[in-house]
């Protein structure tokens, strides 16, 4: 009872028209014989390997979940040979860079695999989700010996990564952690200690597993600046089993097909990843690149809590609804498509899936633009733009996958509470996201103390721009010129709401914290109506017969009436946060 395609003519849409990325492919070198027929070919194999491989996979991996016995990870059926059909496919190298054996292709395609794998399931993708981040490490940090080792076989998927952070004691304040690191005389290092909520720790996918540990050399200064990363493989070049072992697996909410492991690093052989006591510095190469997957699970989940809530609604028949289509007869019962609270929530699944979609495949093709553009400045702008983008897109984009899947469980009334309509799944799978690779309290915190206030508002600003220039673009258009006057007024909201911002931090250095999560949900809200905005506007160029026009002019009325007005509610509560926050 439950299904997913990828959504491939939207993705066209962002590519072609959102983003204008093949123009961009054109003026960059490495991307010079990419065109688009090129790049919807690779998300056609794409999809087709999400709806065919992994979706079928979804609801079995969740009822099997992963055994554990005799120190040994058994992932659920079906797990082991998705993974070697992928490995068979070359998607590990996709956006890999060609002199190191990989397809050299941009990370906005990437994004969009990823989009389907978690979309597909989320189980599943959590093995593979992390080895690019890893690969982005390896490649800045590590010694040239290290790459030549240990690069290959990730970007072949011949090994699987881990990112080994977390401690009993030590969660999200790594400055806490205790797993030490001895050096040795051979240049090597051995590790001691244990590490907790390790995604595919153990597996049955590939036989050896990279672990990337952040450990702690004796001597080192204490808290985070005395960190050093490791790599650590379960098996060394002789074949021998290094001193790595899983004690355990634990059983959760969501994601039962992911096998989230306890491991113990008994003198196991590890090697320095960049310089000693500067292992946060390596591993946030890896984490900003998880923090962006993340994300895009949220819409992952959104997606296919979409496609299954519609397919349900078109289905069930339930009372009479106040209005038909035209041209409908009267019934004794209409599809829940027809009932306005019904369709509310639809268009609301819908708006806000394709929305992210365009933002988040924005922010792949600024991390494209800032490695490969060919002028200094727009490198360095769209650079500041992604490192602002990436807080917003984990945390804003997983709290509405969350949020949209319960929105769509509601669709299916009684029987989404069940098992037999997965929506449940999704609702469960989903919840993490908004914990894992930084809670989204920490990403509020990182993006309005840093990422706003600290760099005193430059990337912001860049964020305003863009607005400011769609909204010009957009006024020349009868059936734009409504939005763009709502996006003048939201970018003069905003710019006075930050100097207010700044007034109250200045005299209450609390008070950032406590205002952090409604203004990064506010930034979440300006995003989306930037999306629609352009998607608006940039739908004209598509020919008046192809519906897909029609439906974004809809969708973009749709998010500027009924979602842009809760701008206003984030906003009052932002400068509402002036208020102390009694103890308890």
């Amino acid at each position: 009872m439950w299904s997913y395609q990828a959504p491939l003519r939207d993705m066209q849409f962002v590519l072609e028209h959102w983003l204008q990325a093949p123009a961009a492919w054109r003026q960059a070198p490495a991307f010079a014989e990419l065109d688009l027929p090129l790049a919807l070919q690779v998300l056609e194999q794409a999809g087709r390997f999400s709806s065919a491989l992994l979706a079928p996979l979804n609801s079995s991996g969740d009822r099997q979940g992963c055994r554990f016995a005799d120190g040994r990870v058994t992932t659920p059926e079906g797990f082991a040979q998705a993974y070697r059909a992928y490995v068979e496919g070359g998607w590990p190298a996709l956006a890999c860079a060609e002199s190191l054996g990989g397809q050299g292709l941009p990370q906005l395609l990437d994004a969009a695999l990823q989009e389907m794998l978690y979309a597909s399931n989320h189980g599943w993708a959590m093995y593979t989700g992390i080895a690019h981040g890893a690969y982005l490490c390896l490649k800045t940090h590590a010694a040239q010996w290290l790459q030549q080792r240990y690069l290959p076989p990730i970007i072949s998927g011949e090994c699987l990564p881990t990112m080994c952070l977390t401690e009993p004691q030590a969660g999200s304040d790594v400055g806490l952690l205790r797993c030490r690191a001895e050096a040795q005389a051979d240049g090597s290092y051995q590790l001691h200690g244990s590490k907790l909520f390790i995604s595919g720790g153990d597996q049955d996918l590939t036989e050896n597993i990279l672990h990337l540990v952040l450990a702690r050399i004796p001597g080192a200064p204490s808290g985070s600046r005395g960190i050093s990363l490791f790599l650590v493989p379960k098996r060394l070049d002789s074949g021998q089993a290094n001193g790595v072992r899983c004690d355990a697996i634990e059983h959760k909410m969501g994601i039962n097909g992911s096998a989230t492991c306890s491991l113990v690093f008994e003198g196991a052989k590890g090697w320095l990843i960049g310089e000693a006591n500067r292992g946060l510095a390596a591993m946030f190469v890896m984490m900003n690149s998880a923090r962006l997957h993340v994300g895009l699970q949220g819409l992952g989940h959104t997606e296919a809590a979409w496609q299954n809530a519609l397919a349900y609604a078109r289905e069930r028949k339930q009372m009479r609804a106040p209005q038909r289509p035209p041209g409908v007869a009267a019934a004794e019962a209409d599809p829940l498509t027809y009932h306005p609270a019904m369709r509310r929530v639809l268009l609301e699944l819908r708006v806000c899936s394709e929305g992210m979609r365009a933002i988040g495949y924005w922010a792949a093709h600024l991390l494209d633009q800032a490695e490969h553009g060919s002028e200094e400045a727009a490198r360095q702008r769209a650079g500041q733009l992604s490192e602002w983008l990436t807080p917003v897109i984990k945390a804003f984009f997983t709290e509405q996958g969350f949020r949209q899947a319960s929105h769509a469980l509601q669709v299916f009334g009684g029987y989404g509470y069940v098992r037999e309509f997965a929506i449940e799944q999704t609702l469960r799978d989903s919840r993490i996201a908004m914990i894992y690779e930084g809670s989204n309290e920490i990403q509020a915190n990182d993006l309005l103390l840093r990422k706003v206030l600290g760099d005193q508002g430059r990337a912001f600003g860049l964020f305003l721009e863009e607005l400011r220039e769609e909204a010009e673009q957009g006024v020349q258009w009868p059936e734009c010129q409504l939005f763009a006057v709502q996006l003048n007024s939201l970018c003069a909201a905003l710019e006075a709401l930050l100097g207010e911002v700044r007034q109250l931090a200045q005299e209450d250095p609390e008070y950032p914290y406590r205002a952090a999560g409604d203004f990064l949900y506010l930034c979440g809200l300006s995003l989306l109506a930037l999306a629609w905005a352009r998607a608006a506007r940039v739908s004209r160029v598509l020919p008046q017969s192809d519906p897909l026009r029609a439906q974004k002019l809809q969708s973009a009325q749709f998010f500027f009436s009924y979602l842009l007005p809760q701008v206003e509610s984030r906003m009052a509560a932002v400068r509402g946060a002036r208020a102390p926050l009694a103890f308890v």
